[in-house]
């Protein structure tokens, strides 16, 4: 419990941080959608002269901006890269921040196994992606509320924030696993970082090329898409089910991987 707590406070400026940057994010993001609704101006036609690659670069794709639904569709790909990437550089620096700061050797004489303190950590991670989480889901809530006309939308943005949540998960794991594996663990942050960039200009490049549809399987941002959950009827069980096999996956590498390293002093 006492690792637990420390890790908490240790997070505690970093998620408040984040909290800030994705609150922000969502009401710059409704301010715009109300300011373009409000001259008149349809934001489908100023997206429309845009080439493709632009388009899917933006995350503009195939929904109607013009609707708050549509438009909301478009802002969770910049919330959703915002969550991954900080569950990302969480879980892989909440393992390796002992050997990065030297406070390995003081953790470790503490009457403990590892497997205690792991479990300490992800624990850790885990409530500071959900209060992430959270924070995305009510500040989207209120601020959707705010310039809503009527549209029903408060279901499908509650089933994106499970999907975001997922994606958190494995983002988060896949960095304590890297962290984990890794020699030097320090670099395990940009290189999660760096893998979650790489599959997300994958699944731009799906967008781009139809013809290579069947590599979404390789893309977490293939499997939790705003279009496909706001218009097409909620979560992908393949999707969901990939994603539990990967996490659980990716959290045995971190135990087994975390019991057998030698820490570098």
């Amino acid at each position: 419990m006492n690792i637990f707590l420390k890790e908490l406070r240790s997070h505690r400026k970093s998620l408040i941080f984040w909290s800030i940057g994705v609150f922000l994010m969502v009401v710059s993001g409704m301010a715009k959608y109300d300011a373009y609704s409000s001259s008149g101006q349809s934001i489908n036609d100023l997206v429309a002269d845009l080439p493709k690659s632009l388009r899917a670069v933006l995350g503009f794709g195939a929904v109607d901006l013009s609707k708050i639904s549509g438009y909301y569709a478009m802002l969770f790909l910049y919330l959703l890269l915002m969550a991954t990437i900080h569950a990302a550089m969480l879980g892989a620096t909440i393992i390796a921040k002992e050997e990065r700061d030297k406070t390995f050797e003081f953790l470790f004489v503490k009457p403990v196994s590892r497997t205690t303190i792991i479990t300490a950590k992800l624990m850790a991670a885990f409530v500071n992606i959900v209060i992430f989480n959270l924070v995305t889901y009510v500040s989207s809530i209120i601020l959707i509320a705010k310039y809503n006309d009527g549209e029903a939308v408060n279901k499908d943005i509650a089933i994106l924030m499970v999907g975001m949540f997922i994606l958190q998960l494995l983002f988060m794991v896949i960095g304590s696993a890297l962290a984990a594996v890794k020699k030097k663990p320090k670099t395990a942050a940009s290189l999660a970082t760096g893998i979650l960039l790489l599959t997300y200009m994958l699944s731009i490049v799906i967008d781009l090329n139809e013809h290579i549809e069947g590599l979404k399987y390789l893309t977490p941002f293939k499997y939790f898409e705003a279009k496909n959950i706001m218009f097409g009827g909620g979560l992908d069980i393949i999707f969901v089910v990939i994603s539990a096999v990967l996490i659980a996956l990716f959290s045995y590498v971190t135990y087994v991987f975390y019991q057998k390293r030698d820490l570098n002093v």
